[in-house]
Order: structure tokens, then C-alpha cells, then sequence
């Protein structure tokens, strides 16, 4: 997938309408971000957020941070693989399944078989 592709995905896949915000969940932590770390990629998120307020996609403005990709941390350990490691548990039930099937059927000619 290209970068275009990957927020496409990004962009059918959660509220980015919502400021510091995702369904029950507030705060800056939940906030729609995109990290960049080249001008291109800059100009393909900040194109393509303009396309689809202009295309009115959703009922709101878009209120995605674009950002520079600055020190990354990787998440704990227990937060690796999350989905895969709990499917059961409710937030995944309730949550990320439903995105996991939408994401799959919007972009199924573009993932990987199972090995």
C-alpha cells in the first residue's frame, strides 16, 4: 500500500471529526493524528483532509493533526498485538472488531493471506 492508501484506511477506520476524542474514550491520547516525517507525506495527509471536507465525507470538519514524526515510544508490552491477544474482551468486542470487519471488507483485494 502507499502512503494514500494507508490514510484512506486510517480515515474509514475512525471519527476524525471528534477533537481528543474516539467514541467514550477523551483525551489527548485519543486524538486523530497523523506523524509525518517527510514533506511529501505532509502534502498527501494535508490533500487528502482538504479532498474529503470538501467532498463533505463527514458530518463534521476534519480535525486531524498533521505532525512531524518527532522520538517514538513504543507502547508497553501488554498493548502489543492487543486484538490479537484478547478478542474477547469487551472493548475488542465492542470496539475493534467492528472496525477490524469494516477495514477488512473496504480493503480486502489489498491485505495479505494468511500464511
Amino acid at each position: 500500500m502507499v502512503f494514500r492508501e494507508i490514510l484512506e484506511a486510517f480515515f474509514a477506520t475512525h471519527d476524525p471529526t471528534t477533537l481528543n476524542r474516539q467514541g467514550g474514550d477523551i483525551g489527548t491520547q485519543y486524538r486523530s493524528a497523523i506523524f509525518v516525517d517527510s514533506t511529501q507525506q505532509r502534502e498527501i495527509a494535508e490533500q487528502l483532509i482538504a479532498e474529503l471536507d470538501s467532498r463533505q465525507i463527514f458530518d463534521s470538519p476534519i480535525v486531524t493533526e498533521v505532525t512531524e514524526l518527532d522520538t517514538f515510544y513504543p507502547a508497553e508490552n501488554y498493548h502489543q498485538d492487543y486484538f490479537r491477544q484478547n478478542p474477547a474482551q469487551g472493548y475488542c468486542q465492542a470496539v475493534i472488531s467492528p472496525k477490524m470487519s469494516k477495514f477488512r471488507s473496504m480493503f480486502v483485494g489489498r491485505l495479505k493471506t494468511a500464511q
